[in-house]
């Protein structure tokens, strides 16, 4: 399940009550930054909570490393592993041996590995808010709005990614958050590599 609403679509938290969407200049001013944000990220590593719409929640460790590399690896008992490199998206059911492939470009995460991120042209922004210290910005792809959507949660003070929620082309809602944020960090390019599965847990056993 969690596999699923990872790799279909994400959607933020629910935008609280006060939320406000913003006038221009400030609503061009807000994109200007979340772009700058991440253009200038090229690494972050952090703890995550994914939350299904039915409450169901799993939580694991996220590797992101712009412009073009993502690894989800989920806490047991989940037996989830998400990787994307080469404009592919990989998600490996470790229980069931199984593997499948998704174009990076078919899920609203592939926004995050963007590069340059530009919230135009390929990208419609259908919203921009703030409240309680985070701008929300809301980002689906040009033309393709049915097949679903991504809300950036960033804290402002200073400009972070801290929450992302996708809405699926069914309109289920996955929300993600989070925690023990590190950037800039190097990593191993093994962590990313695009083999068979199988193969590779075989190489970790003997590491």
């Amino acid at each position: 399940m969690f596999r699923r609403a990872l790799l279909a679509t994400p959607v933020l938290v629910a935008l609280p009550a006060r939320a406000q969407p913003l006038p221009e200049p400030e609503r061009a001013a807000a994109i200007a930054r979340v772009e700058a944000y991440f253009n200038g990220l090229t690494t972050l590593r952090a703890r995550f909570l994914q939350t299904a719409q039915n409450g169901a929640s799993a939580q694991g460790t996220a590797w992101i490393w712009r412009p073009s590399r993502m690894r989800f690896e989920y806490d047991p008992p989940e037996p989830t592993l998400l990787i994307a490199a080469d404009g592919q998206f990989f998600h490996y059911d470790r229980e069931l041996r199984q593997p499948s492939i998704v174009p990076l470009s078919s899920t609203p995460l592939g926004v995050l590995l963007q590069n340059p991120l530009r919230l135009a042209g390929e990208l419609t922004v259908a919203g921009v808010e703030r409240s309680g210290g985070f701008l929300r910005v809301t980002v689906h792809r040009t033309g393709r709005a049915a097949e679903g959507r991504i809300q950036l949660a960033l804290s402002e003070e200073p400009l972070a990614l801290r929450q992302w929620a996708v809405v699926d082309a069914q309109g289920l809602t996955t929300r993600v958050a989070l925690s023990e944020i590190r950037t800039g960090e190097r990593f191993d390019p093994f962590l990313f590599a695009f083999n068979d599965p199988r193969f590779r847990e075989e190489l970790e056993q003997r590491r």
